[in-house]
């Protein structure tokens, strides 16, 4: 099941059940089944206290991921900052909309096993998102 959550923001414009199937088409087409997905989307203050709390970070980020998968079944809780995506939209100059479902699937890449942390797995992750922002509904 995959569930959209907030805290102290507002939920973000996007089409819930459209999104839920290309999650899932995403998730398939790297042999993977959905379990439990929690979207939290908050703001910059939320996701540095997350940050620091849980991963000793020290800094605002656009997502965090909390990753819960067993075998071939993918879980996890997603935190996503909506101050950063809008930030990172300007910043990159595309739409918000663009940027958010970008990082809506970057949890989910992450959690079928794709980094993006060591050398070269930057553009393998980019590579990949920009598959599956081919396959949006």
């Amino acid at each position: 099941m995959i569930t959209f959550q907030t805290i102290d923001v507002n939920l973000p414009d996007i089409l819930q059940k459209e999104t839920v199937e290309w999650i899932k088409t995403v998730a398939n087409s790297y042999g993977k089944k959905v379990g439990d997905i929690a979207y939290i989307f908050c703001n910059d203050a939320k996701i540095l206290e997350v940050n620091k709390e849980y991963l000793q970070h020290d800094y605002y980020t656009d997502i965090i991921t909390f990753d819960y998968t067993e075998k071939n079944r993918i879980s996890g809780d997603l935190f996503i900052s909506l101050d950063t995506i809008a930030s990172n939209a300007e910043q990159f100059k595309t739409p918000f909309q663009e940027e958010l479902y970008r990082v809506i699937i970057h949890g989910i890449l992450h959690l079928c096993g794709i980094n993006d942390k060591a050398p070269g797995e930057r553009e393998i992750m980019e590579y990949a998102e920009n598959k599956a922002l081919s396959m949006i509904f």
